[in-house]
């Protein structure tokens, strides 16, 4: 029989699960639930994306692309960051189509990160950072971010984790899964922090389109003198409704890509063939789209803000993404406690806070990429369950039935 705590690595075992994907997994043992869970929209892929993707298999064009993508794709991407967010990036040596944001953000750790480097990670935020950083073997030094400061990083945050082993720091906004931006002048603070240093930052930019209240978002690379430090990770899931397609991309400085590009020709070889064509006429002649979706989002989300507010909620407005991620401190429920027993008793899923960093106790993440009617399906059966609580002797006196 053989032993595989022997011969299984070490850094993957090491690596706890997703809490997501636990808590999709108890989703799924009930049934008839309203699920607020899922980072994706509920859009189809707009039909003339589609439409370009089938045109390319009819066509016969499912043959190998170049390593880093289709040379017109990697051209409509550079085309669209100066339209869009003033970034300029050559399209020859600057970009690498990727299979997803996911394998852009991978790629980046690994070709910055050596063993015992640090890697900062405000937190709360996407699951993936700070298991992707230990695989690199890494050490994650975690930054909470807090609401009072509407869960943005500060400059005095930052200055503080630094050390003389920090190597990357990792900007996830707009934030998943608090709906945090930061405006230029938080991003030039932070700038300041790093000027003098070798610190690199990964700027993961995948909701960069999804921004509210007449914000437009700001990448760090357009901050003066950060572009030559920073790597700028997109993609086309959100802002098009493409999850299915995993289609990403990387930006950075020639040197930096010549060295991702090592680890994505060994690794990947090439994003699918079909699924380029398509992001080809998606960020050509997407942004109306991208309007359209963004707008709908807006409206959800004042929606859901009004409503869980009015049930009671403390709920911080998010400024971008499509989370809301209020406060359910008060009822004296860890977060895990208050989701489950929302799922069994009530049936709605929601996703604790925890899965996000320790940080994020005493909060849910809802996803409101989800139509009116399933949020307003929600809010109510949210509320008969707030009304429980409260009949428990739960929260603030002054709720109390």
């Amino acid at each position: 029989m053989i032993d595989y705590t022997k011969i299984l690595s070490s850094r993957v075992r090491e690596v706890k699960p997703s809490g997501i994907r636990k808590f999709f997994d108890l989703l799924n043992t009930v049934e008839g639930v309203t699920a607020l869970t899922v980072g994706q929209p509920d859009f189809v892929t707009p039909w003339h994306i589609r439409e370009a993707g089938i045109r390319s298999l009819e066509h016969g064009k499912t043959y190998y692309t170049a390593n880093s993508g289709l040379a017109e794709l990697r051209s409509e991407i550079a085309n669209y960051l100066e339209r869009r967010f003033s970034l300029t990036y050559d399209p020859s040596n600057e970009i690498i189509v990727t299979v997803g944001g996911s394998e852009a953000i991978d790629i980046a750790i690994r070709t910055f990160v050596e063993t015992g480097d640090e890697v900062i990670v405000p937190t709360p935020s996407f699951v993936c950072y700070d298991p992707l950083a230990s695989l690199a073997g890494a050490n994650v030094v975690t930054i909470p971010t807090l609401e009072k400061d509407r869960f943005r990083l500060t400059a005095d945050a930052l200055r503080a984790a630094i050390t003389e082993k920090t190597k990357l720091l990792i900007l996830p906004f707009p934030n998943n899964p608090t709906g945090a931006i930061m405006e230029r002048e938080d991003l030039e603070a932070i700038a300041e922090v790093l000027r003098g240093t070798d610190i690199m930052v990964l700027s993961d930019e995948i909701y960069a389109e999804m921004t509210y209240g007449g914000k437009h978002h700001i990448s760090f690379a357009s901050i003066p003198d950060m572009r030559e430090r920073t790597v700028v990770i997109n993609g086309f899931s959100k802002a098009y409704a493409m999850t299915g397609w995993r289609m990403g991309y990387v930006c950075a400085p020639h040197e930096v890509i010549a060295q991702m590009y090592k680890i994505h020709q060994y690794g990947i070889m090439c994003a699918p063939t079909t699924s380029q064509f398509a992001a080809t006429e998606a960020v050509r002649n997407g942004d109306e789209d991208i309007a359209y979706m963004t707008a709908e989002y807006n409206r959800r989300r004042t929606l859901i803000v009004q409503g869980l507010r009015a049930l009671g909620l403390e709920c911080f407005e998010p400024e971008g993404a499509f989370y809301v991620f209020p406060n359910i401190g008060k009822y004296g429920l860890s977060s895990e406690e208050f989701c489950e027993r929302l799922l069994y008793e009530h049936k709605v899923a929601i996703v604790p806070g925890t899965a996000f960093g320790a940080c994020g106790e005493g909060y849910a993440r809802i996803s409101y990429a989800y139509s009116v009617r399933h949020i307003l399906e929600a809010l109510e059966k949210i509320s008969d369950f707030i009304e429980v609580l409260k009949k428990e002797g739960r929260g603030p006196k002054d709720i109390i039935l």
